[in-house]
């Protein structure tokens, strides 16, 4: 025994010629020969068996633990592999798996590997040679690859189907094995062909026929024979290109005159009444749509029927799927951005730029040789296409789409011009402009302060400016100073048109003369009647006069002096109501005064660091005012000839005066008054009753001028040159700081214009990209220079949030427009596509790397159906000619790009050829045969599984 051990120990260190020709030493295993890998075969299956145990006892989630991969097609999809040697031939053994397994392969799930679709598996093995084609060429080698992966399962007690890529890489083809236990094996084979598929083969009752003969035992006549099949088709339908077809009617408008005919070939691009067609036209994001209409399994006993199943409408299938086909620009982040993103990075470019001079004109001129700035090789734009941008920039009128109110949007917390105004037009225009490079930036800036000082100049008011409002703070510095100076030009126009002070209105002259007249008139007539018989509207009195009359009837005063009070009064804007003045009594009149003179940020600011200065902001608050103050003054006592300081404080100020109790009565209130009150009692705060106050002062030196014939508050000439400098010396950084604020704002205020229906969660989004606007631009609004590099960095992370929102936008405008009679399918359809893009839009400088695909299908219902099948016009006649309508089930004469069936038959092993043994009696039916047929009218690709009871 001992010699019999030793014996064996010396054969395993011996060096033995194996089959090939290899020497290979045996390995020793406690000093026993293990003769059942002796050979590199036997090796090759153990080592298979050793992986596909360790893959089998870890389980799914383990293996996602060590690092089993995803498919990016698939989200339910999982692969782990392992590398393979036999002899000098290295082998790729891949397990594909899912985490939630569903053996329903033939429900047409879209999550399905194209192996479970073909062959009905779920889970399964591919082993391929490591090569350049990747297949198996040599019919032997496959089979002898096959048969040891099956030892191998068989070994481990697996029911793992295996496959074996063979043939050409083209045709797809494999085979296959799979033990179902110790009763049947399965064996599967696929093949394609990739040329003219014989006419037979084109219809369902030739397909029927080819996998009845798989399993009819001898040659019959299939047309006259039945045969119980099982049968499901799923037809997939293509939308038609826009442009697949140069001569469709929507590209070519014909125009006929008398015998001909006139072709303007006008092409209509799908966005041109969108709101970002003025500024560049985008790619049409959806490319079109594929149908898939599936019809349920049913139960066909003839080629007839077959027949009939392919006459039948894509209406009569049982469920619809809409799959909308994106645009590769929607996903490939190396393609760049388009539209407004793209644009506004080359600007933060501009602004990056900006800080290596000090004035524009450096960027313009050549003369720079010694700088940085020369070796700028940007180009500057030709004199006429700055003329024509500027011509564009100083139109005219708004559009009416930019007439929306934006106050109820987050774009007023960007401190920006608004959409529509003059540098809003002027920064959107210079985006498409050279590139958006500071030189071209550079001339159309002084270009356009040129034709600024021209508008000044020749007094014509600004385009797109208003001069009525306001000077909205909210906004930038520059929009500030264009709104200045259009109310400066309207304000020095009149100066210009306004009559000379001392030439009086041949009108006033009359109503002079009128007042004297009345007077006249009412003496004699107060002479012969009594004051109750006299009727106001007979006299050409003013109410007011009239009133003062009587109550001086009352009072001993003479009314003459009373109309003489009217006389002199100027510049009334009307009778306060309740109000008397203290000294006379007469009703108090509201003057007319000058509006406050504006102001833009950069005034306020250097007031309060003025008044800072001084040490005393109140006081030198009130001695800035005193201008306005006291042309206040005047206009009221122009109005109110006859008041005194304590009325201006009851109108001006109430609060710094303090009544005693009694209110205020008009005159006809004392004139019915049975014991007149007058004057009533009250008060001067103890602000204004200060000896030497600052506004008594005022007042005594205030002359009685109204606001017509004063010097106005304003002085256009003087701030229109000051604008006009400010504008002509503005520095390169504090320009384009100015320019990317304006230019985010006005770009997402156009895309905020867009109609894509009622999609919360977009909506929501372009919110929370106004908030990260308005977040992210403060940092220029500062007055000082901002951290260069810190600035940029965040401003180019803007960009990539600006261009995931803008593709979101302009797919969403796309979706709506194409389903807006189904709102519920575009708003399911766009959900799907946000959910999938969700992940990508990061706010790094690149977006999140994402290799899923989007393959997400959405029901339609059959109330939209209509809707979705009008997406396939009926071909045109020159499209009709092209292609011979060679399959059926037609949708509006459009054929399917793409038909699968499934055919199956079923077994009951307790009858016929299964049966034999009470444990397979148990079983009930099985699927013995099942193929799988895809294809078109030059492509067809079969996968047959057979079940056989070894």
């Amino acid at each position: 025994m001992m010699n019999s051990s030793a014996s064996a120990i010396d054969r395993g260190k011996a060096v033995q010629k194996v089959g090939d020709g290899e020497e290979e030493t045996l390995e020793e295993i406690e000093g026993f020969d293990d003769f059942t890998i002796a050979s590199t075969w036997e090796r090759f299956i153990s080592e298979i068996e050793g992986f596909c145990r360790l893959w089998f006892v870890d389980g799914h989630k383990n293996l996602l633990e060590k690092g089993a991969e995803c498919l990016a097609s698939r989200s339910n999809m999982y692969m782990i592999k392992c590398e393979l040697k036999h002899g000098v031939k290295l082998y790729m053994m891949e397990y594909y798996f899912q985490i939630h397994g569903n053996d329903k392969a033939e429900q047409w799930d879209d999550d399905l590997h194209s192996m479970q679709l073909s062959f009905g598996v779920t889970e399964f093995l591919i082993i391929a040679p490591i090569s350049a084609s990747g297949v198996v060429l040599d019919a032997p080698e496959s089979s002898k690859l096959l048969s040891a992966v099956a030892i191998a399962l068989s070994n481990c007690g697996s029911n793992w189907p295996a496959f074996v890529p063979v043939h050409d890489p083209s045709r797809k083809a494999y085979i296959g094995i799979q033990n179902m236990g110790t009763t049947f094996t399965r064996r599967f084979d696929s093949d394609r062909i990739g040329s003219q598929v014989p006419v037979r083969l084109l219809h369902l009752e030739g397909l029927y026929e080819l996998f009845v003969s798989k399993f009819a035992l001898t040659a019959v006549d299939f047309s006259t024979n039945c045969f119980r099949v099982r049968s499901t088709m799923r037809l997939t339908y293509r939308t038609p290109y826009a442009d697949d077809d140069a001569e469709s009617q929507d590209d070519i408008n014909r125009e006929r005159k008398g015998d001909a005919i006139e072709f303007n070939h006008i092409k209509k691009q799908w966005d041109d009444d969108c709101p970002w067609a003025e500024w560049y036209s985008s790619e049409d994001p959806i490319k079109g749509f594929e149908l898939t209409a599936i019809w349920p399994k049913k139960m066909f006993e003839g080629s007839v029927e077959m027949a009939e199943l392919e006459n039948e409408s894509p209406f009569d299938a049982e469920k619809w799927l809409l799959f909308p086909i994106i645009s590769q620009n929607m996903f490939d982040d190396s393609i760049g951005k388009f539209g407004f993103a793209s644009q506004l990075s080359l600007l933060v470019s501009a602004l990056d730029m900006s800080f290596e001079a000090k004035y524009l004109e450096d960027f313009v001129s050549a003369e720079n040789s010694g700088s940085d700035i020369s070796k700028i090789s940007d180009c500057i734009p030709p004199p006429a296409v700055v003329d024509r941008i500027l011509k564009e920039i100083f139109r005219n009128g708004v559009e009416s789409w930019k007439s929306v109110d934006f106050e109820k949007r987050n774009s007023r917390f960007i401190k920006g011009a608004p959409l529509g105004s003059l540098f809003a037009e002027f920064c959107l225009h210079l985006l498409w402009l050279g590139n958006c490079n500071i030189r071209a930036i550079s001339t159309l800036w002084i270009e356009f302060v040129r034709e600024v000082r021209w508008c000044w100049e020749e007094s014509q008011p600004l385009p797109k400016m208003s001069a009525s409002s306001s000077i909205d703070l909210a906004t930038c510095l520059v929009h500030q100073k264009l709104q200045m100076l259009a109310i400066c030009i309207e304000k020095k126009n009149l100066l210009v048109h306004e009559p000379p002070s001392g030439v009086e209105s041949e009108a006033s002259s009359v109503n002079k003369v009128d007042l004297h007249d009345a007077c006249d008139q009412s003496h004699d007539m107060l002479s012969k009647t009594s004051l109750g018989t006299i009727s106001p509207q007979r006299l050409v009195i003013p109410h007011d006069a009239e009133e003062s009359l009587n109550c001086s009837q009352r009072h001993g005063t003479g009314y003459r002096d009373l109309l003489a009070t009217d006389v002199r009064r100027k510049g009334s804007a009307g009778v306060v109501d309740s109000m008397m003045l203290l000294h006379s009594y007469q009703n108090m009149h509201s003057p007319i005064i000058q509006d406050a003179p504006p102001m833009t940020e950069d005034m306020h600011e250097e007031r309060l660091r003025v008044a800072e200065a001084f040490g005393n902001l109140l006081s030198f608050s009130g001695q800035l005012e005193r201008d306005i103050l006291s042309s206040d003054m005047s206009a009221f006592k122009a109005a109110n000839p006859d008041a005194v300081f304590e009325d201006f404080i009851r109108w001006h100020s109430p609060s710094d005066w303090e009544s005693d109790g009694v209110e205020d009565k008009s005159i006809h209130d004392i004139v019915n008054s049975p014991k007149p009150n007058w004057p009533p009692k009250g008060r001067l705060s103890q602000r204004m009753a200060e000896h030497g106050s600052l506004w008594r002062q005022i007042w005594n030196t205030s002359p009685a001028i109204p606001s017509s014939k004063q010097r106005p508050l304003l002085d256009p000439i003087r701030e229109g040159e000051k604008i006009l400098h400010y504008l002509e010396t503005l520095k390169p950084y504090q320009l384009h700081e100015q320019m990317v604020c304006t230019s985010f704002r006005a770009a997402a205020d156009i895309l905020n214009q867009t109609k894509f229906g009622d999609f919360r969660l977009l909506k929501a989004k372009i919110d929370q990209l106004y908030c990260t606007l308005a977040s992210t631009l403060k940092s220029l609004i500062a007055n000082h220079v901002p951290d260069r590099f810190e600035l940029i960095g965040d401003l180019k992370q803007l960009c990539v949030v600006f261009d995931h929102i803008e593709k979101l936008v302009i797919l969403a405008a796309s979706i709506h427009r194409k389903l807006f009679d189904a709102p519920r399918l575009s708003q399911a359809v766009f959900q799907d596509y946000f959910d999938f893009y969700l992940p990508k839009m990061g706010t790094g400088l690149a977006s999140l790397c994402y290799d899923k695909v989007f393959n997400v299908k959405q029901v339609v219902k059959v109330h939209e159906r209509d809707v979705v099948a009008s997406l396939f016009p009926p071909p045109t006649a020159s499209q009709s000619w092209r292609k011979v309508l060679s399959m059926g089930n037609l949708l509006f004469g459009h054929e399917p790009i793409l038909r699968e069936i499934i055919f199956s038959v079923y077994d009951n092993v307790s009858n016929g050829q299964y049966s034999g043994s009470n444990l397979v009696a148990s079983m009930g039916d099985i699927e013995t045969h099942r193929m799988y047929i895809c294809g078109t009218s030059n492509d067809l690709r079969v996968a047959l599984s057979v079940t056989s009871w070894d």
